[in-house]
C-alpha cells in the first residue's frame, strides 16, 4: 500500500500570542496536506517556540519555562487533535516537555482522524538534557507501536534512534517504519541522527523519517542554534535505492519534504531479500540490565 508523508524542516519561531501560534501551525499543516500527505511528522522540541508569548524573564530560564508550558499542554494538544480530526490525517506533533510526578519527560504526542490517539517518551537523554535541562528518560520504560490501515510504526526521539534496541523491538511487534523527529545543533549531532536512522532501516528492513528542526531562536536558552535536515531512508535492497536513501532536503531550508512509501516493498524486501537482516537481527538478545520494556498498541 503506497502512503505519502510529510517531513518537516522546521524552525523554532516567535510569536506574539498564542493565536498567532494556532494561525502558524494551521499553516504548517494545510501546506502539508494541500501536498496530499497522509502523516505529518514535526520535529523534537518544535513546542518550545511556545515559551515565546512567556514574559522575557520566563524565556530566560530554562527550569522555569518547561513548568509553565504545562499551562499550555491541554491547548496544544486540543489543537493538534482538532487538525487531525478537520484534515483526516495522522499529525505526528513536535514533542513536548511533560512534567508528571516531579519529572519532565520529552514526550511526541500523536494525533489521529479519531483525537489523541498515544505518545512516545523519549528513553535516552543527550547530555544538555540530562545535565543541564533536567529532563529525565521515560519511566516506566513503554513502547508505542501505532498500528494504520497501511502499517505499523514506532517513534524514536532523537538520539534514541541512534540505538538499536527500541527500533528492534517495535519492528519486532510489527512496524515497518519508524520515525525519528529530531533537534539538533550541529551537523555532528545531525550526521549522528540520520546515520542511526540510517541504520535502524538497514537492521530491520525497514522505513525510516527524520526530521529537524532548523535556524536560529536567539531568544532561547534552550533551542537557541538548530542545524538540521529531513531524510527518508529504507534498507539497500531489492527496488531500492542503492544506497538506502530515498530523498533528503536541503540542510536549513524552511518547509517540508514528502514522498509517498509503498509498505508492499518492505514486506518483498523482508520476506525475498538479498539478505536477511530483519530475520536475522530478531535472534539478537537485547534490552537494558536493569529496566523491563513493555510494547503497547494503539489503532490510529
Amino acid at each position: 500500500m503506497k502512503v505519502t508523508f510529510a517531513s518537516a524542516q522546521y524552525p523554532i519561531s516567535q510569536h506574539a500570542s498564542l493565536e498567532d501560534w494556532r494561525k502558524h501551525t494551521e499553516n504548517w499543516v494545510l501546506n502539508a496536506v494541500q501536498q496530499k500527505a497522509q502523516l505529518l511528522l514535526f520535529p523534537e522540541y518544535g513546542s518550545m517556540e511556545l515559551v515565546s508569548i512567556f514574559a522575557e524573564e520566563i524565556q530566560a530560564n530554562i527550569h522555569q519555562q518547561v513548568r509553565e508550558l504545562q499551562n499550555l499542554k491541554e491547548e496544544f494538544c486540543d489543537f493538534f487533535a482538532s487538525l487531525a480530526i478537520q484534515h483526516q490525517v495522522i499529525i505526528v506533533a513536535p514533542s513536548f516537555p511533560v512534567l508528571e510526578n516531579s519529572k519532565i519527560f520529552n514526550r511526541a504526542f500523536v494525533f489521529s482522524p479519531k483525537g489523541l490517539i498515544g505518545f512516545q517518551d523519549k528513553f535516552f537523554m543527550t547530555r544538555f538534557e540530562n545535565e543541564e535541562w533536567g529532563i529525565d528518560a521515560a519511566e516506566p520504560k513503554i513502547l508505542t507501536l501505532f498500528e494504520a490501515e497501511w502499517g505499523s510504526f514506532g517513534i524514536q526521539i532523537c538520539y534514541d534512534v541512534e540505538f538499536a534496541l527500541g527500533s528492534q523491538l517495535l519492528a519486532q511487534a510489527g512496524a515497518s517504519l519508524i520515525l525519528a523527529p529530531s533537534c539538533t545543533e550541529t551537523i555532528r549531532g545531525a550526521t549522528r541522527v540520520h546515520v542511526g536512522a540510517r541504520a535502524r532501516a538497514l537492521e530491520n528492513q525497514a522505513f525510516t523519517i527524520v526530521s529537524q528542526t532548523v535556524g536560529n531562536a536567539v531568544w532561547s536558552p534552550a533551542v537557541d542554534i538548530n542545524y538540521g535536515f529531513a531524510g527518508f531512508y529504507t534498507t539497500p535492497d531489492k527496488e531500492m535505492p542503492e544506497e538506502g536513501i530515498i530523498s533528503t532536503k536541503k540542510p536549513q531550508e524552511i518547509g517540508w519534504l514528502i514522498e509517498t512509501l509503498d509498505f508492499s516493498a518492505i514486506e518483498k524486501v523482508r520476506n525475498d531479500g538479498q539478505v536477511f537482516n530483519y530475520k536475522d537481527h530478531q535472534r539478537l538478545a537485547v534490552g537494558f540490565i536493569n529496566d523491563e520494556i513493555e510494547v503497547i498498541k494503539k489503532r490510529v
